[in-house]
């Protein structure tokens, strides 16, 4: 029992599409009620949307590195050229919208580094990248805390090509351990995802495991996280280290994320115990492992349902299709403040522009990418062409390797000579990214 080539990549794209809204709706809804409780968009996405991008990102990954088998020889060497120009291009791009000051958390730096970081990993198999996974959930927190106090940082303000200039020690700092998408720990999505794509996602049988999975190591980091705070006494150690935090400051300090109390923005380094909290955004061991189980859950959940209701589902899965473009346009209209002071509305307004224009992008385009992914492909296929020689047809233009961010894309096909790569024609919704 499997799902077809395109309702697979129609399942990836729905589930960026859904990640799309939901870090829209933490930008712009409000996190509390009246009640100083927390809304139901951040109980419901606030960390989790932007852990379902980066895992998405690791998916994508491996659709332009040989899908189920990784690439060797030159065409792997020409994949990690490929993306490490990609990655510089989505990090300019962050860095030049951070310039506008957008009042929301920008990802598109920490992005860039990530894929960076992943560049040594793109010809690792599903076992070695799971337990690279691991390892980055575990001990990437870990390090930060232990680093992090006697390094530079931009107090909260977004990496930026002013702070790049003025502050380069600070800025770095930041990318891989200060600031809010901190990329050593954060890698443990990437990884995750690339032990994704590594496998058959056009299985039923997987679809299924992912799901169930997804939940029992959501359930599971949860039910931890609860144990080691109340019976093992964490709160207790966590009230002896910060006693000016008090009992409900460390139980809001769990739900809002650490920003809301401590002293900066990120994890307080009072303690080891901060290290057992599910707080969104926080970068624990737990937070890292609980996001990563729903974010699996997700995927897998809407991989099965798109595969028996394409059509329902394709406005999700055209704008799930240019999410570069339209992460970055979001920004752009944020930096305005138009709307803000009407949340509801400005929430609409932005989920409906987003749609439209995808919509009409792909209908008036014939299903080509979007103006930003565009870029990043055509820059990222010179690079592999470069590695490759002339031997080797480029990609199609508006059909060539996965650039956008993050997608899938056709899995390259293997050559017979010498191994070259050649990027198969796709069957997603927009055409190919």
């Amino acid at each position: 029992m499997t799902s077809t080539k395109k309702q697979r990549l129609i399942g990836v794209d729905v589930a960026r599409g859904l990640a799309l809204i939901g870090m829209m709706a933490i930008h712009i809804l409000p996190e509390a009620d009246d009640n100083f409780e927390p809304t139901l968009s951040w109980t419901l996405f606030a960390g989790r949307s932007a852990g379902l991008f980066a895992l998405l990102a690791g998916v994508s990954l491996t659709f332009t590195s040989g899908g189920r088998t990784p690439l060797k020889g030159r065409p792997l060497t020409a994949a990690k050229w490929a993306l490490a120009v990609r990655a510089l291009i989505i990090m300019s791009i962050g860095l030049l919208i951070a310039l506008l000051n957008p009042p929301a958390a920008i990802i598109l730096a920490y992005y860039g580094m990530l894929f960076l970081m992943a560049i040594p990993l793109l010809g690792f198999g599903p076992r070695v990248l799971a337990a690279a996974a691991l390892g980055f959930a575990v001990l990437g927190p870990i390090f930060m805390q232990a680093v992090r106090g006697s390094l530079p940082t931009l107090d909260g303000y977004d990496p930026s090509f002013a702070t790049l200039v003025t502050d380069p020690a600070a800025t770095i700092s930041d990318l891989f351990v200060g600031g809010s998408y901190p990329a050593i720990p954060w890698m443990a999505y990437i990884c995750a995802g690339l032990a994704l794509g590594r496998l058959d996602l056009r299985s039923h049988a997987l679809q299924v495991r992912m799901a169930v999975g997804g939940l029992g190591l959501a359930t599971g980091s949860w039910l931890l996280s609860e144990l080691l705070l109340g019976p093992f006494g964490g709160r207790t150690h966590l009230l002896e280290s910060t006693p000016w935090m008090g009992a409900k400051g460390i139980r809001d300090v769990q739900i809002w994320g650490p920003d809301s109390w401590a002293p900066d923005p990120t994890l307080p380094t009072t303690s080891g115990w901060w290290l057992t909290i599910l707080s969104p955004y926080s970068s624990t061991p737990l937070e890292l492992l609980n996001t990563i189980g729903i974010a699996v859950m997700v995927l897998g959940a809407v991989l099965l349902v798109a595969s028996k209701a394409a059509t329902a589902f394709m406005p999700l899965a055209t704008m799930g299709g240019m999410t570069l473009t339209l992460y970055s346009a979001h920004l752009v209209a944020l930096s305005t403040g138009f709307l803000l002071d009407r949340p509801g509305v400005a929430m609409a307004m932005h989920t409906f522009a987003a749609a439209l224009f995808a919509v009409i992008w792909r209908n008036v385009t014939a299903g080509k990418q979007g103006p930003l992914e565009g870029l990043v492909s055509r820059a990222s296929n010179r690079a592999r062409q470069r590695v490759l020689g002339s031997g080797v047809p480029a990609a199609k233009p508006g059909n060539p390797a996965a650039d956008s961010l993050p997608g899938p894309a056709p899995e390259p096909k293997h050559n017979a000579r010498e191994g070259a790569v050649t990027s198969a024609g796709t069957d997603r919704p927009g055409g190919a990214q």
